[in-house]
């Protein structure tokens, strides 16, 4: 198995810059014309640069300790409390996806109760994730409030800390998004007050960072987002390096390894790298083809899933040798023509090569309830995770 997995990881460095498809440029040249916004992120263009090739014997016989991270919505408790139990003896932390902030700084809940024991049997840290989402999207109005009203910001800092001891969350990680530019500096200094304080209450704090290729990168989803001040001030950052390919955008790789690589090569250039967590997709997307703009939007789509369709269907599963990403064609009874970019061992693999290259501290996975078997499997296989705070 480990040699298997050597020789892949030489074979994926090597291939890096050549064969696939459709250019991953090329697809998100399309997004813009589509003319939909995207939920979370612009598409980062990669310059074409190659790593330097790692031999197979500088992996391939020693274990990295690293941190794992699973976000989970525990929308239905009882389905929460079965991933938890499933898969999370192989995570370091439980994300729990998340306590909305109010515009008075106070919390919504989550139905969290069951999955949090849950996790604390599988010695997997809680953690409580914060954000601005509301009726449906992230939003800039809640964030500022909350950056410039002092009042609000005293009484929701003291309302995490209070939720944290007392539902016993050990880690908190603050999601806000879709900030206006404007605010970035606004932004910073809400984490300058509460991630120290977070701090000294006893907890692990991290961010949840928009993936940007340089700290020029503007617009909603990027520009509030100060790499450098929050590797200041943060345990750690999550990069959030997915969602290239995303449900109302054209069929590509959700995750494509040259742009994951430029976000991260950014990142390292501002944060230590024992303080960058790669985030990692569960999940692909079932596109109806032609691409049209006012297409229904694609389909959500499990790795076991898609694969077990690729069989249903008979269709040829393919491999993007530039993307790292398998995907395939089908025809439905209707008639209608579609193709699936999802993951796979492979592409499983090539992200596992980005943390040895790269020596980060780990990997967070969006998002739980997605079943992947082989991914857990090669993840211990390869790695040693973290566990305890």
């Amino acid at each position: 198995m480990k040699k298997i997995l050597a020789i892949t990881f030489a074979l994926s460095l090597a291939l890096s810059g050549c064969g696939g498809t459709k250019s991953q440029e090329e697809g998100a040249a399309d997004a813009d014309q589509a003319g939909k916004e995207h939920p979370r992120l612009q598409q980062v263009k990669y310059n074409g640069s190659k790593q330097k090739e790692v031999k197979p014997s500088q992996t391939a016989h020693k274990k990295t300790k690293i941190s794992t991270i699973g976000f989970l919505e525990p929308v239905d408790p009882r389905a929460a409390v079965k991933e938890v139990k499933d898969v999370g003896r192989h995570l370091s932390y439980v994300a729990f996806f998340s306590y909305r902030v109010k515009p008075d700084g106070n919390l919504i809940g989550i139905k969290d109760d069951q999955a949090l024991a849950a996790a604390k049997k599988q010695g997997s840290v809680p953690m409580l994730v914060l954000t601005n989402f509301t009726e449906g999207n992230f939003s800039p109005d809640v964030a500022h409030k909350i950056f410039t009203d002092k009042t609000v910001s005293e009484r929701l800092i003291k309302n995490v800390i209070q939720t944290m001891r007392a539902k016993g969350y050990k880690a908190l990680n603050i999601d806000f998004e879709h900030i206006r530019s404007k605010d970035r500096e606004l932004y910073n200094e809400f984490l300058a007050s509460i991630l120290p304080r977070v701090k000294r209450a006893g907890f692990i704090t991290s961010t949840a960072l928009a993936p940007k290729s340089s700290d020029e990168q503007s617009g909603p989803w990027h520009g509030a987002h100060d790499y450098k001040r929050h590797g200041q001030l943060a345990d750690f950052v999550i990069l959030m390096t997915y969602e290239w390919g995303w449900s109302g955008g054209p069929p590509m790789a959700v995750s494509p390894i040259p742009q994951v690589r430029k976000v991260i090569e950014y990142a390292a250039s501002v944060i230590p790298r024992n303080k960058i967590v790669m985030g990692a997709p569960l999940y692909g997307y079932d596109w109806i083809l032609p691409y049209k703009k006012d297409n229904p939007s694609a389909k959500r789509i499990a790795p076991q899933e898609a694969s077990e369709l690729a069989i249903k269907e008979g269709a040829d599963i393919k491999y993007d040798n530039k993307a790292h990403s398998p995907y395939f064609n089908y025809t439905d009874d209707k008639g209608v023509k579609h193709v699936v970019w999802f993951e796979n061992e492979e592409s499983a693999q090539a992200k596992f090569n980005q943390l040895k290259y790269y020596n980060l501290r780990g990997i967070a996975y969006w998002v739980l309830g997605e079943p992947f078997p082989h991914n857990w499997s090669m993840l211990e296989d390869q790695f040693n995770i973290r566990k305890g705070k």
